[in-house]
């Protein structure tokens, strides 16, 4: 079950490190992009800062056994927004499609990217099940 957990804990802090990263190094690309999508401008100029650093604090939360559960419970919230939003992209949803992914998923279609997505949910939902397993049975008093 540990090695679930870690397995799972090192592949979502690539993938938020790697598009956290990305947003924060090519950051006026990234605020464009997030201007470019149907949200008011203020929302827009919030979530440019807020979604990368989110991503990188999420990807530290995985870092840590202590806040592991933490960090698989922040992933599945997160992506589950992130899907949503693929998801209503994907079925035409919105007058305009601009897409503020990290480089290679860029190349992702909208299928591509939606079907990542519920993997990378699917991935941190294993997570937090064996990391809330590892920290029940590090607790049980029956096990004294």
């Amino acid at each position: 079950m540990k090695l679930i957990s870690q397995i799972a804990a090192i592949s979502l802090i690539l993938v938020w490190t790697y598009t956290g990263f990305d947003k924060v190094l090519q950051f006026e690309k990234s605020r464009k992009a997030f201007h470019n999508q149907t949200f008011p401008p203020e929302l827009a100029e919030i979530l440019a800062y807020l979604v990368p650093l989110t991503e990188i604090l999420i990807a530290v939360l995985l870092l840590f056994h202590i806040t592991r559960w933490w960090g698989f419970l922040s992933s599945i919230l997160v992506l589950a927004v992130f899907t949503t939003y693929v998801g209503l992209i994907w079925t035409g949803a919105f007058p305009r499609v601009p897409c503020n992914c990290a480089g290679i998923l860029e190349s992702l279609g909208w299928t591509g990217h939606f079907i990542l997505n519920l993997g990378l949910i699917g991935l941190a939902i294993m997570g937090l099940k064996t990391t809330t397993k590892n920290v029940t049975d590090q607790h049980d008093p029956k096990k004294d």
